[in-house]
């Protein structure tokens, strides 16, 4: 009884890799396409200036804070209990300025994402019409990153289509 199931599932196993189409598969390595396009580098350059300039603002107000919070601290007991009101609200808005400047600039949907988006965002555009234009040419099926791949532990060197995906993108 069990001969003619074990030589069913092997007939089927035969089958199936008979009719299975071969498939090509190239790499890229994303890492270095990007490093080696300047439009790239130039668009890291600006995001990194904002970032400073922005977490430069975000400090500021935040040593305000702090300077508040210490002069209240030692002017506390010589204020009236209306004035310590006042101040500790002061010291309250100050700091929720603090918080609400950190996410404009660096939250989920801030100013920092938007410039990102922006600017990173045609490049890879670019990049995924290459890839899809080399992989249409050549006839390639899939195209896999290895620099996002930490389960590939080898892949031939004549697999790597990075160069070409550089040569279709006009980086030399």
């Amino acid at each position: 009884m069990k001969k003619p199931i074990i030589v069913f599932f092997a007939a089927l196993l035969l089958c199936g890799t008979a009719f299975a189409k071969d498939q090509s598969i190239a790499y890229i390595d994303m890492s270095y396409i990007l490093k080696n396009l300047p439009q790239y580098e130039q668009a890291n350059e600006q995001l990194t200036m904002l970032s400073k300039r922005w977490q430069k603002e975000i400090d500021a107000a935040q040593q305000e804070a702090r300077v508040m919070a210490t002069n209240y601290q030692t002017e506390q007991i010589f204020l009236s209990e209306t004035m310590r009101a006042q101040r500790e609200q002061e010291i309250v808005a100050k700091e929720q300025e603090v918080l609400e400047l950190k996410r404009k600039y660096f939250g989920q949907d801030g100013e920092l994402y938007k410039k990102r988006e922006a600017l990173i965002k045609p490049i890879q555009d670019e990049i995924y019409n290459a890839i899809q234009d080399l992989a249409n040419e050549k006839r390639i099926d899939i195209v896999k990153d290895r620099s996002a791949d930490p389960a590939l532990i080898y892949m031939s060197s004549k697999l790597d289509v990075s160069d070409q995906v550089l040569h279709k993108l006009g980086a030399k």
